[in-house]
C-alpha cells in the first residue's frame, strides 16, 4: 500500500508540464519568476517533486565536489492565519530547508558593519520579518541553487488586494532579484492574479499552464483510460478490478484530475484492504468518491481558470491596433484634414462635378419658403 501511495504515473500532461517547467528553469534569467497554474488536485505537488530529483540527478557531480551547494530549495506556503500573510514564518520555513543554522537568531549588520551580538529568540515585529528577509537572500547567494519551488504559491496572495497585492508580489521579485535565483510560484488558478499585474512583471515571468484532462477531446479521453489502467495495474490487491470500463465515473468524480482520481484510489483501496474480501467494489469507490457540490465547485473554478489562457479572436486585431500597426475599422471617415489623399474642399457656392450625371442637363432646385 506505501508502494502505491508514492507511485506517481507519468501521464501525457505531467511529462508536458514537467518538460516546460525544466526548460523553463535551465533557460530562463535567474531573476526571472515562472508561474505554474492549473485546477486543484491536477498533480503540481508531484510535478514539484519530480523537477526537484531532475535538479539533483543533473547536479550530482558538483555536489560530490561541492557539499555547501544545494540543487533546489522546495517549500510550501501555508495559508495566512490572520488578514496577512506570514512574512515571517514564510522566509523561516526557507532557512530551515537549507539547513541554516541559529534560525532564530539571524540578524542584520548595524550600520558600522558589526555583527550585533547574540539575543534571545526575537519578538514578532516588522524588524525580526526583515532580518529573515536578509538572511534567506544571503542563503540563497551561497547555497546558489538552481531554482526555489513554492509549492501552493497562491497563499502568498490570497488575502491581498489591489495595492497590497502589488507589494507582496514585489517581496518575491526583490528576493528573485537580489539572490539571482529563478523562483517557480506553483498554485491554482488563484494565481492568475498577478500574471499580468505589471509590465514589467509579464516581461521577466514565465506562464505554464498544467490543465485537467479534458473529455471532450478524444485525446485526452483516450490518456484518461490509459492512466486509469496504469493504477489498475498498481493496485496491492490480488485481483486486480477493471478500472477502464468505469472510466466514465471515475472522470465524472474527478473533472479529469489525476491528482483527485489517485487520492480517491488510495482511500477505497485502504477500505477494501481492511475489510473480510481484499477486492475493490463500486461500494468502496462511492464511499470516498466527491460529492456533486464539491465536482461541481471545483469544475467551476477549473473553467473560470482555463478561459484566462484562452485569447478570444479579436485579442490580436486589438493589440495591432494599439501598436498602430493595423486601420481602425473608422479610419477612412476620420482622415487627417492635412492628409494629401483627403480630396480637396470646394469652395461655397462652387459645385463638385461628381454630383451632377454626366452627359446630362443639370437641374437647378428651386426652394420655396
Amino acid at each position: 500500500m506505501e508502494s502505491f501511495k508514492n507511485f506517481a504515473a507519468a501521464h501525457p500532461l505531467l511529462v508536458e508540464a514537467k518538460d516546460r517547467l525544466w526548460e523553463a528553469i535551465l533557460e530562463s534569467a535567474p531573476n526571472s519568476l515562472i508561474i505554474v497554474s492549473g485546477p486543484t488536485g491536477v498533480g503540481k505537488t508531484t510535478l514539484l517533486a519530480r523537477i526537484s530529483q531532475l535538479l539533483a540527478a543533473e547536479m550530482r557531480d558538483e555536489l560530490e565536489t561541492n557539499p555547501g551547494r544545494l540543487p533546489v530549495v522546495r517549500v510550501e506556503a501555508t495559508p495566512p492565519e490572520s488578514r496577512s500573510f506570514s512574512w515571517r514564518g514564510h522566509f523561516k520555513r526557507l532557512l530551515l530547508e537549507m539547513s541554516e543554522p541559529l534560525v532564530d537568531y539571524k540578524r542584520r549588520l548595524n550600520p558600522a558593519g558589526q555583527v550585533l551580538p547574540v539575543m534571545p529568540p526575537f519578538p514578532n515585529d516588522r524588524g525580526v520579518t526583515a532580518d529573515y528577509h536578509y538572511a534567506v537572500e544571503q542563503a540563497l547567494r551561497y547555497r546558489r541553487p538552481r531554482a526555489v519551488l513554492i509549492d501552493e504559491a497562491q497563499h502568498l496572495f490570497s488575502p491581498a488586494s489591489g495595492r497590497r497585492l502589488e507589494d507582496q508580489l514585489n517581496v518575491v521579485k526583490s528576493l528573485a532579484n537580489r539572490s539571482h535565483t529563478v523562483h517557480v510560484l506553483c498554485g491554482t488558478y488563484e494565481l492568475l492574479r498577478i500574471r499580468n499585474l505589471s509590465g514589467q512583471l509579464s516581461r521577466r515571468s514565465i506562464d505554464i499552464h498544467f490543465p485537467r484532462y479534458d473529455a471532450t477531446k478524444a485525446s485526452d479521453r483516450r490518456n484518461f483510460i490509459k492512466v486509469l489502467q496504469t493504477f489498475a495495474e498498481q493496485l496491492p490487491l490480488a485481483e486486480l478490478p477493471e478500472l477502464a470500463k468505469l472510466w466514465e465515473y471515475f472522470y465524472e468524480r474527478s473533472i479529469g484530475c489525476v491528482g483527485i482520481l489517485k487520492d480517491w484510489l488510495v482511500k477505497g483501496v485502504s477500505t477494501a484492504l481492511r475489510g473480510p474480501s481484499p477486492s475493490l467494489t463500486l461500494k468502496h469507490l462511492e464511499r470516498h468518491a466527491l460529492s456533486i457540490s464539491q465536482c461541481d465547485r471545483v469544475i467551476e473554478e477549473a473553467t473560470r481558470g482555463e478561459s484566462q489562457f484562452r485569447e478570444d479572436a479579436g485579442a490580436r486585431s486589438r493589440l495591432l491596433l494599439r501598436l498602430g500597426l493595423a486601420a481602425h475599422p473608422g479610419a477612412a471617415e476620420s482622415k487627417n484634414p492635412s492628409d494629401p489623399d483627403r480630396p480637396r474642399q470646394q469652395q461655397p457656392g462652387q459645385r463638385c462635378p461628381r454630383r451632377d450625371p454626366i452627359g446630362g442637363e443639370v437641374a437647378i432646385a428651386h426652394t420655396t419658403a
